[in-house]
């Protein structure tokens, strides 16, 4: 493997491990969900747009206490 594909890879592997990355894929996976079940409620695909903004405004700051009151792993 060449040194630009090992300094990707090494990049890429700590992109992924770091708790930042973690916490945003985290939220973007609340957020997917949260637009798949007000999709269903509204009988048709409601947008990620919608979905993001509703989320943060109804269940943000709470999904983030939660987050912050449970243990690290």
């Amino acid at each position: 493997m060449s040194n630009e594909g090992t300094q990707s890879a090494s990049a890429n592997d700590l992109l992924k491990n770091s708790t930042l990355y973690r916490e945003f894929q985290a939220e973007r996976d609340e957020i997917l969900r949260h637009k798949w079940i007000e999709s269903e409620k509204a009988g048709h695909d409601i947008g990620f747009e919608r979905a993001l903004t509703d989320w943060i405004i109804k269940h943000r700051a709470q999904w983030r206490k939660a987050r912050q009151a449970a243990p690290q792993n």
